[in-house]
């Protein structure tokens, strides 16, 4: 049990960095431009192809191939979010619609919080934990 809130003190601070990296790519004075915020959308999306095939997986026993398009799907997110960044950054519209150096924020953000998805999967994914009521 110690184990487990220790595990979710440490992802919700993590948590808690990769957005603050998110609000300084968008509030920054020189980049003042909340676009790059649209990236926490795919922070909402990545866990949900495999929270269903887990599921799915459960209830009919056809767990290999659905597992593999649940991550097949979550890699497509996840690249998703770090190319995002960059089209705004190349975009000419009068100039990039995003700075460059918000750019990097948004991939550090991304990194730390992609780290604290895949952490949380692997701190409680185990059959016997009290997390698994979704």
């Amino acid at each position: 049990m110690a184990n487990s809130v220790k595990a979710l003190i440490l992802l919700a601070f993590s948590g808690a960095l990769g957005i603050m990296f998110m609000v300084l790519a968008c509030a920054l004075p020189q980049y003042n431009n909340w676009w790059p915020f649209f990236v926490i959308v795919f922070y909402m999306l990545a866990p949900l192809p495999y929270t269903i095939a887990r599921r799915y997986a459960e209830d009919s026993g056809a767990g290999n191939a659905c597992t593999e398009l649940a991550v097949f799907l979550t890699a497509g997110i996840v690249i998703s979010a770090f190319g995002l960044p960059i089209v705004l950054a190349h975009a000419p519209v009068d100039g990039p619609v995003i700075e460059w150096g918000a750019c990097a924020l948004v991939f550090t953000g991304n990194i730390i919080m992609f780290l604290t998805i895949l952490g949380f999967f692997v701190a409680f994914d185990s059959e016997g934990d009290s997390w698994n009521y979704f």
